[in-house]
């Protein structure tokens, strides 16, 4: 599981045999989960998430985009 950050309680990952997917990021915090499709950026699915934290995840995610892309290239190849 590629680790890409942690922010205010939020951890950002991947799942290493999910590389045949289109980009994504799965997110989680406090015992709630969420993916997020990347290109364009869009919930996918949530579980125990807050509305609040749902939007603060799609912030952080913006915010670190490069970052995520990066990472994804590197663990994936594509």
């Amino acid at each position: 599981m590629p680790e890409v950050f942690r922010d205010e309680g939020f951890v950002f990952f991947f799942y290493a045999n999910e590389g045949s997917e289109p980009m994504h990021i799965h997110v989680r915090r406090a015992g709630g989960f969420a993916k997020f499709w990347l290109l364009p950026l869009e919930l996918d699915s949530s579980k125990g998430l807050k509305s609040s934290d749902l939007m603060k995840a799609e912030n952080m995610i913006v915010e670190n985009l490069d970052k995520i892309k990066e990472k994804w290239y590197n663990v994936f190849g594509y």
